[in-house]
Formats: structure tokens, sequence, C-alpha cells
């Protein structure tokens, strides 16, 4: 009997409590009894020569009870002022597919409409460019049958989508305040790399444009003038043991940039997706550093 698999239930629980006004019966994931073949059938219910396993070694070797397709039918949303509906959703998704990000590499085709009047098919295998009218209203998603038999995620996409659009809250990584001085101003100075990074460059999911390049030199400036107070309030410490603390600090700034700056890289090509790049962005950011010689440590 064909079923609808947890990762798929997610995908539609996701968009379910995130889109308002979504209808639940327009998110579907198991085709009607009716249904036979494609990605909306289990292997009880697929056909001879089925497209849905035959074309592809990931479909073969992934084929179980589960189907391994989402309908999502229209909804439109306005979110600071701007009205985002199923053919913008579409257009957007199509595109990441396409550039190749990450949290794509599950989905085989989407059929949709970019307009309401004509409909498209982007499919990873370029077997199929058509489909039936029935997706100028709601847009299929099929998802490779071997991602889904793996129950890898596949709300990463959408929870991209909802974050891009301003429907979630894109999450923050939070720095501690060290004890350290110097730690506190290389911590900043490193948080200050990945804000000025963000700044200079604009990251919508679909493009990446270089804007206003004076701003991290801006900032690093500030942390450090702010880091040269700090020290300056410092009494009772060994002024060597400072300096000598400062170089050491200074030695390992450049791997930390460096690792920064590739991890952002990751992000704006699409090699992270959103979720993993700001866990590995806090994983650097909070990594714990030595203490001051002569300084305690709570």
């Amino acid at each position: 009997m064909t079923t609808a698999p947890s990762n798929l239930l997610a995908v539609r629980r996701l968009l379910l409590d995130t889109i308002r006004g979504l209808d639940p019966a327009a998110v579907g994931i198991v085709g009607d009894p009716a249904h036979r073949g494609g990605y909306h059938t289990g292997s009880d219910r697929v056909v001879s020569n089925d497209y849905s396993v035959v074309e592809s070694s990931r479909d073969r070797t992934g084929l179980t009870e589960h189907a391994s397709a989402l309908d999502v039918g229209s909804f439109t949303a306005t979110i600071a002022g701007k009205r985002h509906t199923l053919a913008s959703f579409s257009v957007w998704l199509v595109n990441q597919c396409r550039a190749g990000t990450a949290d794509t590499h599950d989905i085989r085709e989407v059929i949709y409409s970019p307009d309401g009047k004509v409909v498209r098919r982007w499919d990873r295998l370029g077997r199929r460019s058509t489909g039936d009218d029935s997706h100028l209203w709601h847009t299929h998603i099929s998802y490779h049958r071997d991602a889904i038999k793996a129950g890898r995620d596949q709300t990463a996409v959408i929870r991209r989508y909802l974050t891009h659009i301003g429907l979630i809250k894109a999450p923050t990584v939070e720095v501690p305040v060290a004890q350290d001085p110097v730690a506190w101003a290389t911590t900043n100075r490193a948080a200050a790399l990945l804000a000025g990074t963000a700044a200079d460059y604009q990251i919508d999911g679909e493009k990446t444009r270089r804007r206003e390049p004076n701003r991290l030199a801006e900032a690093l400036a500030r942390i450090e003038a702010t880091a040269q107070a700090a020290l300056g309030a410092i009494k009772g410490l060994d002024t060597q043991a400072i300096l000598a603390r400062i170089d050491q600090v200074a030695a390992a700034e450049s791997a930390r940039d460096a690792e920064l700056a590739a991890l952002v890289q990751a992000g704006q090509s699409g090699e992270l997706a959103v979720d993993e790049l700001l866990r590995r962005l806090g994983e650097v950011l909070t990594a714990g550093t030595a203490p001051i010689p002569g300084q305690a440590r709570e």
C-alpha cells in the first residue's frame, strides 16, 4: 500500500504551519486510489516501464512503498508589502535547482507555472519539459526515491524559501564576551568579519552582488579601537605577557579569518545550506581561546 514518508510529511507540515491560508487539501503526497505510475505512487502502484523508476538508478534502488512527490496548491502571502504566490515560489525553487544548491540535490523534477498561463517543467535528467494543465494551479515536486528511502531531510530548501520571503526569522549566532579582553577582541573581530562580509555581499538565494566594499575595513577598525581601549584599562597584569598574548592571537587570526571567508563563500555558492552554514559559522566564532598568562579563568 502506497504511504506518505515521514520526510515529506515534515515538508507538508512546515508549509501548512507557516503559510497562512494554504489549504491542507492542496498539499498532497499520495495519489488518489485511481492513480497509477509516477512519483505519487509506491511499489504497489507503479506501472510497467514507469518513468519514476526506470530512468534513474537512484529511483530503481530506492523504490519502496512510499510515494516520492509533493504537490503544493495556490497561496498568497504578503510580507512587508511584497506579495508572494505559488508562481513566485515555483520560479524561486526552479532557480535553486538549476543553480545546484546542496538542499535541492534530491529533487528530480518540478512541474509548475511561472504565471498561471503556461506550464513549465524542470527535469534534472533533461528528459521532459512539459506538463498537463493541472499544473497551472498546483506545483508538483518529485524527489529521487533513494533520498526518500534513506529518510533524508527535505525541509531545508523550503525553510530557506520561507526565510527568504520573511515568514521565518533567520537564526542568529550569539557570540559571548570573553573574560580575556584580547580574546574578546579576536572573537568580535571574527564576528565583524562575518558581519562585514554579509554587508559586502547581498545573498538572496538567486544572485550575489558586490556592494559597499569598505564596510568590512570600517567594522574591523572600530573593533580594534575598542580592543585597544579595553587593553588600556587592564591593571595588575604583566605587560610583556599581554604583548606575547597579542602576538599569539594575531598568529591565529589569519587562519580563522580564512576559515570564515571559505564558509561564507560556500554559503554564497549554495554548497552549504543556510542552517548548516550558520551552525559551522557558530562553531568557528565561539571556539575557545587560551587566557592571558596570569589571568584566572572562571
